[in-house]
Parts: structure tokens; C-alpha cells; sequence
């Protein structure tokens, strides 16, 4: 039986544990905390620091296959890890490339793929001394950034002081019509797929994605090109696993890649209820070689994150769960997080309906619904 190792236990890996058990394989996690959410349910849990070289080294040493569940993760174990024989989804090299924005924009234009104008500074002080911004301007750090944090959007010189204390890229505004995101899935021989495209509305005060329908009502030439798009990412990084890219439309309808995410994504929750394959199970096929599952569609899907609510801090509850499910094609996925605080992301509710509009209503009827508190 396949040996398999995931370096992080979160809600990712939870949800690729629930398929995983279901195939003939033997499933190791590392996670540096003890309540992860993947900790009761895995064959093998190792509580320890996924950005360690030697933790990371002894976790796969004995394993056939290793995968991830989130970027920061030490590459140069994984490196050694595949020199010594192990299989390794995606490629180190790949998420080196993922793990850097400035690396990752730098290959998006090595590689002609559109992506915003830019430019780099190792040392974020200089910005004050560059005579030819043009403001506004998004500051992202290199390094260590995730759903929404590692960014800061700076409106004029007077927004200076609120810069981020790291080597950043600093990117032109999109002139935004929309977010879209292509879920991407390459195997072992480089066959691509992708999921159809999906657009997502974001929660403004945490910079987090509130709802995403799949697929995209845009029109099919838009889809057609950000699917294209996402497959030219994916080539180019010659590697294994499944990636996000997640893409801006721009009101004159051109398309840029925002970045890549190079793992299972929270675009691409409700190919649970709504795919052929979900992207958990294409995870688990690319980590055992498996032939590539079916990207098609059951029917139209929503996806509802469910985050700590403002001023709610400590043990984790769900308020009006029973209302929540009198919704028809209403499917509660709950993170197994002891603590809720605000903003931090605690489940997800997947809905179905073959009628948009009905959707769409009941996206609104969950979110006037559904709010994560902490026990009184």
C-alpha cells in the first residue's frame, strides 16, 4: 500500500483526508499543532515544524510519496526528499517559484504570461526615495503571504508609513471588472485539465472570499481565454498537483494572472458536491499516479466561507444551523477548529441549484443565516 505524507493538517488537509481514506493508501500529516484538524482522523500524525528541514526530512524519509496542504514549507527538504527517490506534488521547483512573488511574477513574464505591471525592492524603504510612482500601487511581500495578509494598498506618499516591513513587489491596480479563478489539475505524463471557471465575491473587511459561483456566468470567450490562460501557468511550471490561478478581469476584458497557489484552493471547495472529481480527489491521483478525474460539472454550485464573527473569540459554535439546512442543496463543511476569532475561516457552505437565481437567493438567505460565534 502507498505510503502518502502532507505537510500541514488544516481544513486542506482535512478535506483531502475525507477522500483519501476511501482509496487503498496509508496517510501520514505533519503539523506543528496538536489540535490540527487533521490530527484524529489521519493514519499517522506528527506533530512538528513543516518549515524544518530536518523535521520535514525525517517525516518523508520513509514515505513514497509527499504532497502539501500550504506553501510554507522548507523546499530544500523536499528537494532532497525527491534526489534520494521520493515522489514529490507538486515539484520543489515549482513551489520555489510559487513560494517567491517576486520569482513568481518574474516567471509570469519570462513565460509571456500576462500578469500587472510591477516592480521589485529587497529593501521597502527605497519606495520613499522612487521618484516615478505612479499612486495608487498594492505592496505585496515576497514571502509568507496568505489570504489577504502580506498585502497593502497604498493610495499616496502620505500612506508610506503604513508600508509593510519586508522585500516586496509593487504592482499597478487592476482596473477591475472582476476576480475569476481557474482550478488546474497536471499529472505525472503533463496532461492538463481545468475546472471551469469560477468568480468570486470578496468580504471587504477581512480581504477574504465571501461567496465564488461555478461555474462563471461570464461569457464563454472570457472563460475560454482565462482557462487557456490557467493551462500556460500550469505547463510552464512543468510540475505535478493541482493548481489555483487566480486571475483579474479588467474592464477592457483583458485578463492578468494575480498569482498561483500550488494546491487544492478555496475556489475550488464546491467541486465536492458539484464536479465528477473534486479537487481533492485529482490531489490524491496526481500524489498516486492515477489517472486524471473528470472535471465536469453535476450543476451550478455556490461557496459560502464561513468566518469568526467580529468580537466572537474562543470556543467555536455554529448559530442557527438548523435554519442552514432547511436550504435545499445546502452542504455544511465544518473545519474541526476548536477556537473561532474574527476573520478566521471556520467551515464552508456548499450550495447547488440547477436555477442561478435561486442560487443566488440562497447565497443571501445562508449569509443572513449562518454566524460562527464563540460559546457562552
Amino acid at each position: 500500500m502507498i505510503k502518502i505524507g502532507i505537510l500541514g493538517g488544516g481544513q486542506l488537509g482535512y478535506m483531502f483526508l475525507q477522500n483519501a481514506l476511501q482509496y487503498p493508501c496509508e496517510i501520514s500529516i505533519l503539523d506543528p499543532a496538536a489540535d490540527a484538524p487533521c490530527a484524529p482522523h489521519a493514519h499517522h500524525f506528527v506533530q512538528g515544524d513543516f518549515k524544518d528541514y530536518e523535521t520535514v526530512v525525517a517525516f518523508g524519509k520513509d514515505l513514497d510519496a509527499i504532497g502539501i496542504e500550504i506553501e510554507h514549507v522548507n523546499v530544500e527538504a523536499l528537494r532532497y526528499l525527491k534526489s534520494i527517490g521520493k515522489r514529490v506534488v507538486p515539484d520543489p521547483e515549482a513551489l520555489a517559484i510559487i513560494q517567491d512573488k517576486g520569482i513568481q511574477k518574474e516567471f509570469y513574464v519570462n513565460n509571456n504570461i500576462p500578469t500587472a505591471p510591477y516592480f521589485g525592492l529587497d529593501n521597502w524603504e527605497d519606495l520613499k526615495s522612487k521618484q516615478d510612482i505612479n499612486y495608487p500601487i498594492f505592496q505585496k511581500s515576497r514571502k509568507d503571504g496568505y489570504d489577504g495578509k502580506g498585502v497593502q494598498f497604498l493610495k499616496s506618499e502620505a500612506d508610506l508609513d503604513k508600508m509593510l516591513q519586508a522585500p516586496s513587489i509593487f504592482e499597478t491596480p487592476a482596473d477591475l471588472d472582476r476576480e475569476i479563478a481557474v482550478v488546474t489539475v497536471a499529472d505525472h505524463l503533463g496532461n492538463i485539465v481545468t475546472y471551469p471557471t469560477v468568480e468570486f465575491v470578496i468580504n471587504e473587511e477581512y480581504n477574504l472570499l465571501d461567496y465564488l459561483l461555478m461555474p462563471s456566468t461570464l461569457p464563454r470567450d472570457i472563460t475560454d481565454r482565462a482557462e487557456q490562460i490557467a493551462r500556460d501557468v500550469v505547463k510552464a511550471l512543468k510540475s505535478p498537483g493541482v493548481f489555483a490561478v487566480e486571475l483579474f478581469l479588467n474592464k477592457d476584458q483583458s485578463i492578468w494572472v494575480n498569482e498561483t497557489a500550488s494546491r487544492v484552493h478555496n475556489s475550488g471547495h464546491s467541486t465536492i458536491e458539484a464536479a465528477y472529481s473534486s479537487q481533492f480527489d485529482q490531489m490524491l491521483r496526481t500524489l498516486m499516479q492515477l489517472p486524471l478525474g473528470s472535471t465536469k460539472l453535476f450543476t451550478t454550485s455556490a461557496m459560502v466561507n464561513l468566518i469568526g464573527a467580529e468580537g466572537q473569540t474562543g470556543q467555536a459554535e455554529i448559530e442557527n444551523i438548523e435554519e442552514l439546512l432547511t436550504i435545499p442543496g445546502t452542504f455544511l463543511h465544518w473545519y474541526a477548529k476548536s477556537i473561532t476569532k474574527p476573520g478566521r475561516k471556520m467551515g464552508h457552505v456548499t450550495l447547488v441549484n440547477d436555477d442561478l437565481e435561486q442560487l443566488k437567493q440562497n447565497i443571501k438567505q445562508v449569509n443572513a443565516t449562518v454566524k460562527v460565534v464563540a460559546k457562552k
